[in-house]
């Protein structure tokens, strides 16, 4: 079965960097195209970043452009997020995501806070 589980996250000060980490098992992770959402407290979820199978191509959300850069290991079948110059409004739980066979799949989540 598809499982999606992310690591990575923590509380850092704004202007901080961190790297989220998506580790997917149950499928060929190198034939899809992953995706980063987040969902901040009270706000709906949103399209963070998303990278084709092979890492060629990536696009992001117009706010995260600059600072945030989605990667992917096709060897280790791992997505990451790096991200930097982080934040609080950047304070969320952030969850991968892979489409598959018609079913959106979903990790449980990486919580990221943004404080001073």
């Amino acid at each position: 079965q598809v499982q999606l589980v992310e690591s990575g996250g923590g509380l850092v000060q704004p202007g901080a960097s961190l790297r989220l980490s998506c580790a997917a098992s149950g499928f060929t992770f190198s034939s899809f195209a992953m995706k980063w959402y987040r969902q901040a407290p009270g706000k709906e979820r949103e399209l963070v970043a998303i990278i084709a199978p092979a890492g060629t191509s990536t696009n992001y959300a117009d706010s995260m452009k600059g600072r945030f850069t989605i990667s992917r290991d096709n060897t280790k079948n791992t997505v990451y997020l790096q991200m930097n110059s982080l934040k609080p409004e950047d304070t969320a739980v952030y969850y991968c995501n892979v489409r598959k066979g018609g079913l959106v799949y979903w990790g449980r989540g990486a919580q990221v806070t943004v404080s001073s």
